[in-house]
């Protein structure tokens, strides 16, 4: 598909003031960026989905996903850093959930997008 581009070099100021005012700040932005880019690994990915669907140990994340302790670790520190996931301490064992709703929601936004015809 050719790209559209418009035909006339005419700027409507109304509206693209209001979008200016509207838009969030660089710093947001960029913020936002980085929590995309988490979600833009497909290991982190992996485990995120293990998790949408119920609270896991780290042994259990590697059971499901067959991956070492060292590589679910090394990617759930990403995850807990970047407030996407959270660790409760029962005993000697930590287990780790989606950090609040807004992650399940973001998750399952995604997956929509995708599996939309």
């Amino acid at each position: 598909m050719k790209d559209l581009v418009c035909s006339e070099n005419h700027v409507h100021e109304n509206i693209v003031s209001i979008v200016k005012e509207k838009m969030p700040d660089d710093d947001l932005i960029y913020d936002l960026a980085e929590l995309f880019k988490v979600f833009g690994d497909s290991t982190r990915a992996k485990i995120l989905s293990s998790l949408e669907i119920s609270e896991l140990c780290v042994c259990d994340i590697c059971e499901c996903l067959n991956m070492t302790k060292s590589a679910v670790s090394h990617q759930l520190r990403i995850l807990r850093q970047s407030k996407l996931v959270k660790a409760r301490k029962s005993g000697k064992e930590v287990f780790y959930s989606l950090d609040d709703d807004h992650v399940s929601k973001i998750f399952e936004c995604g997956l929509s997008h995708l599996l939309e015809k």
